[in-house]
C-alpha cells in the first residue's frame, strides 16, 4: 500500500476550503437570521398598522353612531315642527273660513249659489172668519221660515230681495211687514242660498214649518233655484 504524503500546499488548500465553507455556512445562517428578523419586524409593523386602522375604524363607527343619533333627534324635531305648522295652518284655515262665514252672515260679501225660494201669501178671504188676522202673514210666520233656513245651513237669506244680517229686525204692522225699516206688503218672497235639497227637506218635514203655515190658512209655495246672487249690503 502506497502512502500519500501531505505536502504543505495541500494543507493550506484544505484549510482555505474549510474556512471558506465555514464562512459560507455562517453567512447563510446569518442571512436566515436577518430574514427572520426582517420578517418579524415587518409582521410587527403590519400588526401595529392593522391595530391603528382597527382603532380608527372603531372610533369612526362610534362617531357615526353619535351622528346617526343626532340625525334621528333632528328628524323627530323636524317632524314635530311640521305637525305643529300643520296644526297652525289648519287653525288659520278654520279662522279664515269662519271669517268668511261671518262676513256672509253680516252681509259684507256677495254670495252666489243654488238655493230655495219660498213665497208666503195671505190666505183667501173668508167672510165667515171674524178675525182678519187669522189668514194674514205675520212676522212670526216669517221668523219660522228664516230661522229654519239658517238652522239648515243657509249662507244668506233675503226677504223680498232685502238681505238679512245678524242685526236685522222684522216687525208686523197690519197687512205689511217691516224689515230693517223697509215696509213690504204680501206676498213675502224669502230666498236662501245653500244646499237646496237640504233646505227644502227641512222646510217640508212632516209637522214642520210648511205644515204649521198651511194650518194657519196661509198660501205656501217652495221652489228650488239652481243659481241666485245676493249682493253685499251697502254701507256694511
Amino acid at each position: 500500500m502506497k502512502k500519500i504524503k501531505v505536502k504543505g500546499k495541500h494543507f493550506i488548500l484544505s484549510l482555505v476550503c474549510l474556512v471558506l465553507g465555514f464562512m459560507i455556512a455562517f453567512s447563510y445562517h446569518l442571512t436566515q437570521i436577518e430574514n427572520q428578523n426582517e420578517h418579524l419586524n415587518r409582521s410587527g409593523k403590519q400588526y401595529e398598522k392593522t391595530l391603528v386602522l382597527r382603532n380608527q375604524l372603531i372610533a369612526q363607527e362610534e362617531t357615526n353612531r353619535k351622528l346617526q343619533k343626532e340625525l334621528h333627534q333632528k328628524q323627530d324635531k323636524v317632524l314635530k315642527n311640521e305637525k305643529d305648522l300643520a296644526k297652525e295652518a289648519q287653525v288659520f284655515l278654520n279662522q279664515a273660513e269662519d271669517t268668511e262665514k261671518y262676513r256672509m252672515f253680516l252681509g259684507k260679501v256677495m254670495v252666489k249659489g243654488k238655493g230655495v225660494k219660498i213665497t208666503l201669501s195671505d190666505g183667501d178671504y173668508d167672510p165667515k172668519e171674524v178675525n182678519i188676522n187669522n189668514y194674514l202673514v205675520h212676522e212670526h210666520h216669517v221668523f219660522k221660515v228664516v230661522n229654519e233656513l239658517y238652522i239648515s245651513g243657509a249662507a244668506a237669506v233675503a226677504i223680498n230681495g232685502q238681505r238679512l244680517t245678524s242685526h236685522s229686525y222684522i216687525v208686523c204692522n197690519g197687512p205689511v211687514i217691516t224689515v230693517d225699516g223697509v215696509q213690504y206688503p204680501a206676498p213675502f218672497v224669502i230666498t236662501a242660498i245653500g244646499d237646496s235639497d237640504v233646505l227644502a227637506s227641512s222646510i217640508n218635514l212632516t209637522g214642520g214649518v210648511r205644515d204649521q203655515l198651511v194650518n194657519d190658512n196661509l198660501v205656501f209655495t217652495l221652489e228650488k233655484v239652481n243659481e241666485m246672487i245676493m249682493n253685499p249690503i251697502l254701507g256694511s
